[in-house]
């Protein structure tokens, strides 16, 4: 199986921030160092026409470093080309630069992942909750959340 041509590119162009690379039924998966997840977006949109971002999520992997994953899911409308970009976020600093400069519909998908999860992503032109109340207490798609909202005892069942 041939590599993906926008990960030949992507590696040629960033090969120190490229951590990792999976293909897996068809889908390519490319993490890559949060340092650098501003520049490589705007190249794969400006440079290689994935026009759409059709997602922001975070993935919380409580028990592992990094503890968190903000997953990028792009979309060439052209070529109609996917592919999936991870960046890991530590839990001692869990922060990473926006993308809302390169796609507007950002700002909303980060504010969901901000707002459930607690990932803050810098330079966010309006990090504010989205699905919970303003006054609401952690970020209830954190593992460690206890099941029964603030307050009560978080889940003490197995991790894996």
């Amino acid at each position: 199986m041939s590599e993906h041509i926008a990960v030949a590119k992507l590696k040629a162009k960033f090969a120190t921030s490229v951590l990792d690379v999976k293909e897996f039924r068809g889908e390519t998966t490319v993490t890559l160092k949060k340092e650098d997840i501003v520049a490589a977006c705007s190249f794969l949109k400006k440079d290689l026409g994935y026009n759409f971002l059709t997602d922001v999520c975070g993935v919380d992997y409580l028990g592992q470093t990094p503890r968190f994953m903000v997953v990028y899911h792009l979309y060439n409308l052209t070529t109609k080309e996917r592919l999936r970009l991870k960046a890991p976020v530590a839990e001692s600093d869990p922060r990473i630069d926006t993308v809302s400069g390169v796609w507007s519909t950002a700002n909303w998908l980060e504010r969901e992942c901000w707002d459930l999860l607690g990932i803050s992503f810098n330079n966010h032109p309006d990090l504010r909750r989205i699905l919970m109340p303003a006054d609401w207490q952690g970020h209830p798609l954190r593992k460690d959340y206890p099941l029964q909202g603030p307050g009560r005892a978080p889940y003490q069942g197995r991790l894996s």
